[in-house]
């Protein structure tokens, strides 16, 4: 299947010669850069079996944040009685991020373990399955993105010109998640149980992300934890010009940039660094 992906693409055969190599990092961004519409057909591939035999198809990307936003609004806007304007809306567009955050990481750790017998055989770059991972859920936040703009009609919010940021935020949150799954992704090749503890974590990191409740509700004692958060500034970005109608504030645009550029290095370069290896441990 790989191979006529590969044919499909017209990816030419490349020749390595091991010693004339550049640094990891770079041969890595250099052969991924050479495989983009093998990348390219990777999300498309995914897309497709994801919603082959779905009713609704394409459909359920925009119906379940929708179904969500549904119950978390009667449980933490009714019951709880959260004070936050036009709470639908505020509560979707933080739903939205995070279900891309975690989805597309997660993906990305089955993508990698998918495409390890892959390595036996023919040279692919091995980051071309967590970035495709990384796409397909870049693909679907924007499909999402039509039901928030229909809660915000609905409940009464306004579109600003500040909804232009939205292309700068949406490329941030690519960038960190792409990070987190290298990073994750490096880390399960040497130790499979990293993948069970991820999940555990991400259901920890949700709650300590100002999701479903406005920060202003943390007590004093827990701010800075929150403000250690990275994805508390990356939700701020992306819910700040949707529910405020605001450019977003520069301190939290500049720490939402810096998480996205440092996850994005590090992760990177940890997992080049050990990129020839995975074949070995897959």
């Amino acid at each position: 299947m790989m191979w006529r992906m590969l044919k499909a693409t017209g990816t030419p055969l490349v020749m390595y010669d091991s010693a004339t190599r550049r640094l990891a990092p770079i041969d890595e961004l250099m052969s991924a850069v050479r495989y983009r519409d093998l990348i390219g057909q990777l999300i498309a591939r995914d897309i497709r079996t994801r919603y082959k035999r779905s009713i609704l198809g394409v459909a359920w990307t925009m119906v379940n944040p929708l179904v969500t936003m549904v119950v978390l609004t009667i449980v933490f806007g009714q019951i709880f009685r959260i004070e936050v304007g036009n709470y639908p809306a505020y509560l979707l567009s933080g739903v939205l991020v995070w279900n891309f955050f975690s989805q597309s990481t997660t993906a990305a750790l089955h993508q990698l373990m998918w495409g390890g017998a892959l390595f036996h055989r023919v040279y692919v770059p091995r980051t071309i399955f967590t970035v495709a991972a990384i796409g397909t859920g870049v693909v679907n936040l924007l499909l999402a993105l039509v039901p928030l703009a229909v809660i915000v009609a609905l409940t009464g919010g306004l579109f600003t010109p500040a909804l232009l940021w939205l292309v700068v935020v949406v490329p941030l949150l690519a960038m960190f998640a792409l990070g987190i799954a290298l990073l994750v992704s490096t880390l399960s090749i040497s130790f499979p149980d990293v993948i069970e503890m991820y999940a555990v974590v991400l259901n920890a990191w949700f709650f300590l992300t100002p999701v479903m409740y406005p920060v202003t509700i943390v007590p004093d004692q827990y701010l800075p934890l929150v403000m250690a958060n990275p994805m508390f500034y990356l939700v701020s970005s992306f819910r700040i010009p949707i529910h405020d109608g605001l450019t977003p504030d520069p301190a939290v645009m500049g720490a939402a940039v810096l998480a996205a550029t440092v996850s994005l290095l590090i992760g990177w370069i940890a997992f080049t660094s050990r990129a020839d290896r995975i074949a070995y441990r897959i």
